[in-house]
């Protein structure tokens, strides 16, 4: 039988989690199960705990092998977030383990990781595929090889408290020009992020739609608009200083407003673990305290 091999990704975290990695470690340990470990992280860690010996380190995702079961991601959200840059378009699954706080994304909570491990391992999960977005620009390459976002892309103003314009134009026909602090393109992953505390809706994952939501707009009347997911949009920005920043999920560029931008879906999906006790509503109803009366709380 071929031995089964995982992959493990990660970033900085509070020390007050190494126990859970330890119970992580000596779990995968009695399952002889072989292990990539991202280098950067792999050092990190042996500042806090010992690694096994039989870890074997990827510095890539180049370096990962075609075969792995899932990518296991230890951190929050942001962790997971960054870790879509290690599958790529690969179809390697992600699972991610919460040490984090509100956890969308990375849904397992850290004192479940047997658990939960124990039903990844048997198959017992499903496979949810993740729509992401991708910019790019005729002028200049941006983010070179990951150009692509799972939660969202937004323009902001840069070193200037006035307001910038973002032409957008939507399929070729001008959609609207926004006077505001910035714009968010969100997929559904990313309603419930950025987009949703500036007034963006909720959407279901697997909906079929994107969701253009400004930042603290000059016109009241100027709301957030649901597009399909296969529109292209195109963006102009004028902005005082002639600089903008453009961001990509967790990464940041600064452009001359003569960049124009093209955003649209990305060829690839990414594909998420789900376990029988996740649910997209009921993480809903405990993150966002749907139901239950706060008012004498």
């Amino acid at each position: 039988m071929q031995q089964k091999s995982i992959a493990i990704y990660g970033r900085a975290f509070n020390s007050s989690v190494v126990p859970y990695v330890e119970q992580l470690f000596s779990y995968l340990k009695e399952k002889d199960i072989t292990i990539y470990i991202y280098s950067d992280f792999y050092d990190f860690l042996n500042g806090h705990l010992t690694c096994p010996d039989s870890f074997l380190r990827y510095y890539s995702h180049n370096d990962l092998p075609k075969d792995i079961l899932f990518l296991l991601s230890l951190g929050g959200d942001g962790t997971m977030l960054s870790a879509v840059s290690q599958v790529r378009d690969s179809g390697i699954p992600i699972a991610g383990i919460n040490f984090g706080r509100l956890g969308f994304l990375a849904s397992i909570h850290k004192t479940k990781i047997i658990q939960a491990l124990d039903d990844i391992l048997a198959g017992r999960y499903t496979l949810q595929a993740r729509d992401l977005l991708e910019v790019g620009s005729d002028q200049q390459g941006i983010f070179g090889d990951t150009n692509f976002a799972l939660n969202d892309i937004t323009v902001f103003r840069h070193d200037t408290s006035s307001m910038i314009t973002i032409n957008v134009a939507l399929n070729g026909e001008i959609l609207n020009s926004y006077w505001a602090d910035g714009i968010i393109i969100a997929t559904p992953t990313g309603s419930t992020a950025y987009s949703l505390s500036c007034g963006g809706p909720i959407i279901m994952p697997g909906s079929g739609n994107f969701v253009i939501t400004p930042v603290a707009p000059h016109n009241l009347n100027v709301r957030p608009i649901v597009i399909s997911a296969d529109s292209e949009l195109e963006l102009e920005i004028e902005s005082r200083t002639d600089k903008y920043i453009l961001s990509c999920d967790s990464q940041n560029e600064t452009l001359n407003t003569t960049t124009k931008l093209r955003i649209k879906r990305a060829s690839f999906r990414v594909h998420l673990i789900r376990l029988a006790s996740d649910s997209f509503f009921g993480t809903l109803r405990e993150k966002l305290l749907w139901g239950l009366d706060v008012r004498n709380y």
